[in-house]
C-alpha cells in the first residue's frame, strides 16, 4: 500500500514536534525515517497509526484521503504500528494476546485462531508457543507476537517504532527477514531508527528529520557523511568548561556487567578523575541512565567491582554510597527528585539530621532561607515545590545537594530550563568541580554535553564507548558513534 503524509504538522504546547512534514512510502519497499531525540520521528508514525491527532495536513493511502482518529481507524485502513514496548497483555497467553482487537462479536474461534498463528509464525519463522504467558515472553518474542497480530487484522502498512532496541542477534535477523518478505509481498514498512547500521542493511530509502521539519531524503545506502550533517547540522558548540581535572581518580570500574530487562551493557574499565566532568552521549534509553544508576548504587552489577576514592563499593548498600559522598539528582524533579505537597522548607527539614525526636523548625527555617537566597529560588519557605518553575524545581533540587559531594550523578540538569537558568546551574555544577566534585551526566543536548564534558561517553545499540576527549571529538565522529558505528578504538 502506497502511504503519504502531506504537510502534517503538530504542536504540544509550545513545543513544534512536526512542522509541515511530507512523506511518500512506496508499496513494496522499506523506509527509514531517521533523526536523533526531539526529532519528531516519533509523533509523525503516531499520527499515521491514531495515537496523536494532526493539527494540519492531510494523509492518503493509495492516493486516496483518510481520516485517521484512533488506532482502531487505523487498523480499518490498513496501517499498523509496533511500539518500542509491545501494547500486550502480559498476564495473557500468546494466543489470547493474538486474538485482542479481533472484530468477531460475543463469540471467538481460539481452534481457528491458534491454526491462524501457528500457519503465520511458520510463514516468518517465528518460535512462538501459544500456549505460553506473555510475561515469560522475551522483548524480541513479544514484538513478533504482535506483528502477527498486526498481519492477522489485515494490515498492508507496518510501522517499527525503534525495534532493534533490547533485542538478541538472532531475533533481529528473523525481523529483518520478515519485513524483506512483507515488502515482497507489496506491503510498506516504516521503519524508525536512529542506527545507521539498521537503515543501510534493511531500508531502500530514509528520510531524515530534524527539530520536527524534513532535512532530506536519500536512497539506500547513503554515505555516512551525509546522513550525520542531515541529522545534527552545523559544527558542534565549542568547550566553555574550564580546567578542573585533578590526578587522583573518584571513580573506578573494572570489568562490570550491569543492566536490565531491556539490555546489558560491559565496561571494561573506566578510571574517572577528581573535578572531572564526563559527559554521556545517545538517544534516550541506551543505557546512560543505567550507568548512573550503577554508580548510585541504586543498581547492582552483576559482575565486576566499582571503586569510589579507595572504598570498593560493588554491591554495597544505597547508604554506604551516601556515606562516600555520592549525589544524585533525577531528571523527573516531581516525580523522583522532590515531594508533591511539601515546601521548601519540609524538604530542607528532611534532608537535615534531626537532634533527638524532634526536627528543630526554627533552625531549618533559616537553613530554608538561607538556600532560597544562595541558589536565587523564586519561591518562599512555604511554598510547596509543583508549584515552582521547572527553573526553582532544578534550583531547589541542587540545593538540597549534600555539600561536599565526591561524585555528583546527572539525569538532563538543563532540561526544560531557558538560557539564564542554564548558565547559572552550570556555574554552580562547575563551582563544585573546583572544589573536588566529579560530575557524570546526561542529556540529549549535544552541545551541553560539548560544552561542559571534559571527555565523552557514547551509549549505543547496548554498546558503551571508550571516555573521548572532547576537544578531539566531531560532529561526524560523535554522530557515527550515536548511530552505531563503533570502530574497534572505541
Amino acid at each position: 500500500m502506497n502511504v503519504e503524509l502531506v504537510n502534517i504538522s503538530k504542536r504540544f504546547g509550545t513545543v513544534q514536534a512536526n512542522e509541515d512534514v511530507s512523506l511518500r512510502v512506496l508499496a513494496g519497499t522499506i523506509h527509514g525515517l531517521l533523526g536523533e531525540n526531539g526529532a519528531g520521528k516519533s509523533t509523525l508514525v503516531k499520527v499515521l497509526s491514531g495515537f496523536v491527532g494532526r493539527d494540519r495536513g492531510q494523509v492518503l493511502l493509495n492516493d486516496i484521503p483518510v481520516e485517521i482518529r484512533t488506532p482502531a481507524d487505523a487498523i480499518q485502513v490498513g496501517v499498523g504500528m509496533l511500539h518500542q514496548d509491545p501494547l500486550d497483555f502480559p498476564p495473557l497467553s500468546v494466543l489470547d494476546n493474538f486474538m485482542a482487537g479481533r472484530p468477531s462479536g460475543l463469540f471467538l474461534n481460539r481452534h481457528q485462531s491458534a491454526k491462524k498463528l501457528i500457519s503465520l509464525a511458520a510463514q516468518f519463522n517465528f518460535d512462538l508457543h501459544i500456549h505460553r504467558q506473555v510475561s515469560d515472553l522475551t522483548v524480541g518474542e513479544r514484538q513478533q507476537l504482535e506483528i502477527l497480530r498486526l498481519l492477522s487484522l489485515g494490515v498492508q502498512t507496518l510501522i517499527l517504532d525503534e525495534p532493534t532496541t533490547g533485542i538478541s542477534a538472532d531475533q533481529k535477523t528473523a525481523l529483518f527477514a520478515a519485513m524483506k518478505q512483507l515488502a515482497t509481498e507489496g506491503k510498506s514498512v516504516i521503519f524508525v531508527s536512529h542506527k545507521l547500521e539498521d537503515v543501510e542493511v534493511l531500508c531502500n530509502e530514509v528520510t531524515v528529520l530534524r527539530h520536527g521539519k524534513v532535512m532530506g531524503n536519500l536512497p539506500v545506502p547513503a554515505p555516512d557523511s551525509q546522513l550525520i550533517d542531515l541529522m545534527f547540522g552545523q559544527e558542534l558548540a565549542l568547550p566553555l568548561k574550564p580546567q578542573t581535572c585533578q590526578p587522583a581518580i573518584a571513580l573506578q570500574l573494572t570489568g562490570v556487567r550491569f543492566g536490565d530487562d531491556r539490555q546489558t551493557l560491559a565496561i571494561s574499565d573506566l578510571a574517572v578523575h577528581r573535578g572531572e566532568v564526563i559527559g554521556l552521549a545517545g538517544l534516550e534509553g541506551s543505557g546512560q541512565q543505567l550507568l548512573l544508576l550503577l554508580c548510585a548504587g541504586l543498581l547492582k552489577a552483576s559482575a565486576g567491582t566499582l571503586q569510589i576514592d579507595d572504598a570498593n563499593l560493588t554491591h554495597q548498600p544505597y547508604k554506604n554510597f551516601l556515606k562516600a559522598g555520592v549525589g544524585y539528582s533525577p531528571a523527573d524533579r516531581l516525580q523522583d527528585g522532590l515531594v508533591r505537597g511539601l515546601t521548601i522548607h519540609d524538604h530542607v527539614a528532611l534532608r537535615t539530621p534531626a537532634k533527638g525526636l524532634f526536627v528543630d523548625w526554627q533552625s531549618t527555617l533559616e537553613q530554608t532561607q538561607q538556600a532560597i537566597a544562595l541558589f536565587n529560588i523564586r519561591g518562599k519557605a512555604d511554598s510547596k515545590v509543583e508549584r515552582l518553575s521547572g527553573g526553582n524545581q532544578q534550583r531547589t533540587q541542587l540545593a538540597l545537594l549534600p555539600v561536599p559531594l565526591n561524585l555528583l550523578l546527572m539525569e538532563h540538569p538543563t532540561r526544560g530550563l531557558d538560557i539564564e537558568s542554564t548558565l547559572w546551574v552550570w556555574q554552580q555544577l562547575i563551582a563544585r568541580c573546583k572544589g573536588g566534585t566529579t560530575i557524570l551526566f546526561m542529556s540529549s543536548d549535544l552541545d551541553e554535553i560539548m560544552q561542559y564534558s571534559d571527555r565523552v561517553i557514547v551509549f549505543s545499540s547496548g554498546k558503551v564507548s571508550q571516555p573521548i576527549a572532547t576537544a578531539t571529538l566531531t560532529a561526524e565522529k560523535l554522530g557515527q558513534l550515536i548511530g552505531g558505528r563503533f570502530d574497534p578504538q572505541t
